[in-house]
């Protein structure tokens, strides 16, 4: 989710709910899970929030990918190979239910703010067709947030199988075709002996420090690398999980990285940092790249598979983290019975329309405060905040875990799981912490009122709601029939 388009594809359907099938799996080629791993993870959204730091983007790619990204592929390995039932089950079998419950509500909730950053990435990408001056539009972004978060409530209601395909499409159209067209005409743009607009010397390697808000930069970068746990519950489909699951993950991160550092570095050789957009920043590289080489046509074409691939992640997160805490919630009754509807689709509408009502009020900031740029990076923070809680709770219930049930067959173990665990859990809580200092993105406006929308957001939708419904939860709640047959499926 990156900053930047959190989850991707069908892994993230998966979510919670996702069972393991040990037995009839058919078989994955490591290389396969490393590629549906990217997919998930891999796109170009962030690629303007780095940029701004030039050679630099590469350290503050690095170092969360050891840390947090590592981490957290090798841990949700052994948990999925393991434990049925996706992230609830972990934390619930690790720690408690209502545990589990937070987990895939953080799961969920981060959705909410992540939406609206988003769909300003779309329309600042559609700006950039109609009128470059709109990306900068505060009530032309909070409009297009509306339109277009509304319309995909109504084709996720409606369950149409279009929403797979455009999803599956999205990795090629909107991410590797465009990514790989940028490196390219930056490769050349330079080898032709136009100087870079961003120095890429070895005195850049590193940021320049300004103090904690220095360290906000990697912060954003956790939430690029969300979403690996998502594809671990494949683990089980591997003819060789021990040795072929790492290979894996190490593929996959290796292609992360590419994806995301190239194109990175390829904006920071065309746009200077003080030009660039943090929500329309690619097309700001296309258009300064197409200018120069004269193909200008391609402009449109290249704003089609931007919006196409963003679109398409959005309804897969529509239908995925909201169908899962449907079914945890239909099972324990921890939502009330209005939620837990269907309509005549099998689809959650209600948990969708009262995620847009939220939603909607949300983008309404866009329009209201001037800074686009400043909205979109606290909305990335916010969302990072609400999704490390849980990893901080996957980690916890993994060591329990290991040490609860030492003899449980799982069908890959992590070397070094307790370390692996600390790690992320302390890499995690720094990420958390150090969420709460504005960076230079956050333009400069109060820091206070920047500490109470971030720490505002996180305590709401993190702590507050999900303690309420779980408060107020009765036992006639449940659905008993699917209680049922999700307890005779886990039998």
């Amino acid at each position: 989710m990156s900053a930047a388009d959190v989850p991707g594809a069908e892994g993230r359907a998966a979510v919670a709910t996702t069972k393991v099938k040990t037995v009839a799996a058919p078989r994955l080629t490591w290389v396969t899970l490393a590629l549906m791993t990217t997919s998930s993870v891999a796109s170009l959204r962030a690629s303007p929030t780095m940029a701004v730091y030039g050679l630099a983007c590469v350290f503050l790619y690095v170092v969360p990918a050891i840390v947090f990204l590592l981490p957290t592929a090798l841990v949700s390995a052994e948990l999925a190979s393991g434990w049925e039932g996706g992230v609830y089950n972990w934390v619930a079998q690790g720690l408690t239910k209502p545990l589990g419950f937070l987990a895939v509500w953080c799961q969920f909730a981060m959705t909410i703010f992540y939406y609206p950053s988003l769909l300003a990435y779309v329309a600042s990408t559609i700006a950039y067709v109609v009128d470059p001056s709109l990306a900068s539009n505060g009530l032309y972004t909070a409009i297009v947030i509306m339109v277009l978060y509304w319309t995909g409530v109504w084709v996720s209601s409606r369950g149409t199988g279009a929403v797979a395909g455009l999803a599956s499409w999205g990795l090629v159209i909107g991410t590797l075709i465009p990514g790989a067209l940028l490196v390219v005409l930056g490769f050349v743009f330079l080898g032709q002996g136009n100087p870079s607009a961003a120095p890429m010397n070895a005195d850049h390697l590193l940021p320049a420090w300004t103090g904690l808000a220095s360290l906000v930069l990697i912060v954003n970068n956790f939430l690029s690398y969300s979403g690996m746990e998502m594809n671990a519950v494949h683990v089980s489909s591997l003819k060789n999980p021990g040795k072929e699951f790492p290979r894996s993950m190490f593929l996959a991160m290796g292609m992360v990285l590419l994806i995301f550092i190239l194109p990175a570095l390829a904006i920071s050789w065309v746009v200077p940092a003080d030009q660039l957009s943090l929500t329309a920043g690619v097309m700001q590289a296309f258009d300064a790249f197409f200018q120069y080489f004269h193909i200008g046509w391609l402009t449109p074409l290249i704003a089609v598979g931007l919006v196409a691939a963003s679109l398409g992640g959005m309804l897969t997160w529509l239908a995925g983290p909201s169908k899962g805490l449907l079914m945890i919630s239909r099972q324990e009754g921890y939502l009330p019975p209005s939620l837990q509807k269907l309509n005549k689709h099998g689809i959650q509408q209600n948990i969708l329309v009262a995620q847009g009502v939220v939603t909607t009020a949300i983008a309404l900031m866009y329009a209201f405060i001037p800074n686009v740029s400043s909205v979109y990076w606290i909305f990335s923070v916010i969302t990072t905040q609400v999704y490390l809680i849980v990893y901080l709770l996957m980690f916890v219930a993994a060591i329990r875990l290991r040490r609860t049930q030492p003899d449980h067959p799982r069908g890959y173990r992590a070397p070094g799981l307790v370390v692996l665990c600390v790690v992320g859990l302390l890499a995690s809580a720094a990420a958390m912490v150090i969420g709460f200092v504005p960076s230079s993105q956050f333009g400069g406006g109060s820091v206070w009122a920047y500490v109470g929308i971030v720490g505002g957001g996180l305590l709401l939708l993190g702590l507050i709601v999900p303690f309420a419904f779980l408060k107020a939860s009765k036992p006639e709640w449940r659905d008993p029939a699917a209680a049922a047959a999700i307890e005779e499926e886990n039998a």
